[in-house]
């Protein structure tokens, strides 16, 4: 199978286009050309690369066509974010392609009502990120008219990069922290719940709705670890990495907020207010998918890079 992968030199991109050429599909990477992958792989030399700039095509009215023209029976979109672009691409591949896959977001879902959350729990989204990819999921499924499968990613990590972190945004002044053995102040009680994924269990997902076409098209599931963790129990995690026993401390979110900056407090509203915890319980049944990562396990392998390359400092 020919497939485009749009957006791929990115988190997922860096693990998705390697399994792909290894289960044989001749890969088309679509980027803007402006990095490599996070991690090198020879897979690499067998794609053939192609760079584009879609916000700077999509204004022009060219970006679907340029992508159609690449022949790919399927296209798996990495980087849709407005329901005009999920538009322009749809319109210019209809009856041109045997599956389109696009990666969207648990956020669609707003916060929790029961736990864990399926599918199927009607969306309540909130904030500009989680409504816009709720509409593109929207469009794409009921208006678009192309054999459709949606991956719901929670909060991607892995090596090379600084994943969500106890304190719900991507300081990684508060694994610093808990490697010092210093105290690190939660909002709240530290009970709201973050839900990672590793890169390549995201990239094993897509791969696992392309081999099941037939199950997957017409279908949305959500990508995550298959449990979440709790701020406060993702802390006392970290700290034992480090040989500490977490020293923690809470404050009200009020007065919590003005102990960061506001771009900090921001993210980590937003991971809070959601508090995600999302089922697998579908994937594997319709996909025969299982995560590989456990979220510590995830974070583990991005944090031990953040070690590798001096970022946080463990203990001598």
């Amino acid at each position: 199978m020919r497939t485009v992968v749009i957006g791929a030199s990115g988190h997922i991109g860096t693990y998705l286009i390697p399994r792909l050429v290894e289960a044989g599909h001749d890969v088309v990477a679509v980027s803007r050309g402006r990095r490599g992958p996070y991690t090198p792989h020879g897979a690499w030399r067998k794609v053939t690369t192609v760079v584009a700039d879609r916000e700077a095509e999509e204004a022009a009215g060219t970006f679907g066509e340029r992508i159609a023209g690449l022949g790919g029976d399927a296209v798996i979109d990495l980087i849709c974010f407005e329901q005009s672009s999920a538009r322009q691409l749809a319109e210019a591949l209809a009856g041109r392609v045997r599956h389109f896959l696009h990666c969207g977001t648990i956020w669609v879902h707003g916060p929790s009502e029961q736990v864990p959350t399926t599918e199927d729990r009607p969306r309540r989204p909130f904030g500009d990120y989680g409504i816009k990819k709720a509409a593109v999921e929207s469009y794409l499924l009921h208006e678009s008219g192309l054999p459709v499968t949606v991956l719901h990613p929670g909060h991607i990590t892995g090596p090379g990069w600084v994943p969500v972190t106890p304190a719900g945004n991507v300081d990684p002044a508060a694994f610093q922290t808990l490697a010092d053995g210093d105290v690190l102040t939660l909002p709240n009680l530290g009970l709201e719940t973050v839900q990672h994924v590793h890169a390549d269990d995201v990239a094993r997902q897509f791969t696992a709705a392309l081999a099941a076409r037939s199950a997957a098209v017409g279908e949305s599931f959500h990508c995550v670890a298959a449990s979440a963790l709790t701020l406060r129990g993702y802390a006392e995690a970290v700290a034992g990495w480090f040989g500490r026993e977490a020293r923690l401390a809470f404050l009200p979110w009020e007065r919590w907020r003005e102990t960061v900056p506001e771009s900090d407090a921001e993210i980590t509203y937003d991971h809070i207010a959601h508090s995600p915890h999302c089922s697998m319980a579908k994937a594997e049944r319709l996909l025969g998918f299982r995560p590989r990562y456990t979220p510590l396990e995830a974070v583990a392998e991005a944090v031990d890079r953040l070690v590798r390359d001096g970022i946080v400092h463990a203990p001598a």
